[in-house]
């Protein structure tokens, strides 16, 4: 089911989809088969596709549908070896660490679909040559400003996917936090009030500047924050409510998290 959660003024930011699924399963399974349309059409038009991914159980789930798709016949199909992979957020912990995004989304998806190893743009481990999470921040920003055409500091962003935590954080973005109010492309956030508490994180600058952005949300405990978010909630106080596809934005969620939100006609 797709619903409007309601007008906004004119300068506001375009108004978002919202998508509704029956649980969490078939959520994972529509965004998978929408994912690979996504990114089969971006292909049709520029001969390459750009991700960027997210973690959490509902991001990793459809990573998995989507590597399932990828051996089955389906009307659309992607070049694995044509797409770009980048991450919202990252956790600043060694890179064999389960909590990896990075690890976990590789055992999902991209070691299964053959993603050359030259387009997965991973976010530095803490083991990976820098000490400190600032100077990785700023290496992941010289890196998406590498692959940014001339005289732009991003590169081509056509479909970057988040999660949202129970009290609006997205990507690594906490409520009220120092990362809310920073305008640089990429930030190391610490201190997270969620362990582990030392991230790298896209900021407002970089997540918005995605073609398409699309926040996958599952479970009744974050109902109160996505009704919120939908409401116009403010991204300091909800970050989640301050992102925006330059193109398109789409909540895509269970019938949990979709609790709080008015019914049409209600």
């Amino acid at each position: 089911m797709t619903i409007s959660p309601g007008e906004r003024s004119a300068d506001a930011a375009p108004v978002p989809d919202v998508v509704i699924e029956p649980d969490a399963d078939r959520l994972a399974r529509a965004a998978a088969e929408a994912l690979v349309a996504r990114l089969a059409a971006a292909q049709a038009v520029h001969g390459t596709a750009a991700v960027v991914l997210t973690g959490g159980s509902i991001g990793i789930a459809v990573l998995e549908r989507v590597a399932g798709l990828a051996a089955e016949p389906v009307r659309e199909t992607v070049d694995w070896t044509a797409v770009d992979v980048w991450w919202g957020d990252e956790r600043f912990v060694p890179a064999d660490d389960a909590e990896r995004n990075e690890k976990q989304a590789r055992t999902a998806l991209l070691d299964a679909v053959g993603v050359p190893p030259e387009r997965v743009h991973a976010m530095p481990a803490s083991d990976g040559g820098f000490a400190e999470p600032e100077d990785a921040a700023a290496w992941y920003a010289q890196q998406l400003a590498a692959a940014a055409p001339e005289g732009h500091d991003l590169p081509r962003l056509d479909l970057l996917l988040l999660g949202m935590g129970p009290e609006g954080h997205t990507a690594s973005i906490f409520p009220d936090s120092p990362a809310a109010r920073d305008e640089r492309p990429v930030l190391a956030v610490r201190d997270c009030p969620k362990p582990p508490p030392t991230r790298i994180s896209l900021g407002f600058t970089a997540i918005n500047s995605a073609e398409e952005i699309w926040l996958l949300v599952s479970g009744e405990g974050k109902a109160p924050a996505v009704a919120r978010a939908l409401a116009g909630a403010g991204p300091q106080e909800l970050p989640a409510a301050g992102v925006h596809g330059a193109r398109a934005t789409r909540w895509l969620l269970d019938a949990a998290a979709a609790a709080e939100l008015p019914r049409p006609g209600s």
